[in-house]
């Protein structure tokens, strides 16, 4: 039986986890506008993937008898100063994720909750690839600099994500 500290806890993350698949649809719908089609894909697969992760946390809660508390979303940014300035606030945004996991890791292990504390490391593996992800075309983006021809095949790079779904007991 969950404890209402990690309850409150983990319905604050299915927030954030919403926030962020708002952010990134915003992000997809800013680089479509500019012409970056690549770059609006890859974003839209990150929002759904942000979505799969607030479900995986509902799902939970509710398999463990609590209540799910659904919360406002707030609403997202919907400009940036360009691409390395949107990639960059994904990274930061996902760097802020990382903290709300290793947060909840903390909660969970104060209340000696090893069932959550196990869910929990499914999440930090995947803020570990989240992060990178983001870093890695940030980097590219630096490599790149002011070359549009460049930025033409990164963009057509990133056109070829394809959304793989996650299960919610994976």
């Amino acid at each position: 039986m969950l404890k209402e500290k990690m309850i409150e806890a983990l319905n604050k993350q299915i927030n954030e986890e919403f926030y962020s698949s708002y952010l990134y649809l915003s992000m997809s719908a800013y680089f479509d506008n500019i012409g970056l089609k690549g770059f609006a894909n890859w974003m839209r697969i990150q929002a759904m993937e942000e979505r799969d992760h607030a479900m995986k946390l509902f799902d939970y809660l509710l398999s463990q008898g609590a209540e799910v508390k659904l919360m406002e979303i707030k609403e997202p940014q919907h400009k940036w100063d360009g691409v390395k300035d949107t990639i960059g606030e994904a990274l930061k945004h996902e760097q802020h994720i990382t903290q709300c996991i290793n947060n909840l890791v903390d909660i969970a292990e104060e209340l000696k909750d090893r069932a959550t504390n196990n869910l929990l490391q499914w999440y930090i593996d995947e803020q570990v690839e989240e992060e990178e992800n983001a870093r890695e075309i940030l980097d590219k983006l630096e490599l790149i600099g002011d070359s549009k021809q460049a930025l033409f095949m990164l963009d057509k790079d990133l056109a070829q994500r394809v959304y793989t779904p996650i299960t919610t007991n994976e």
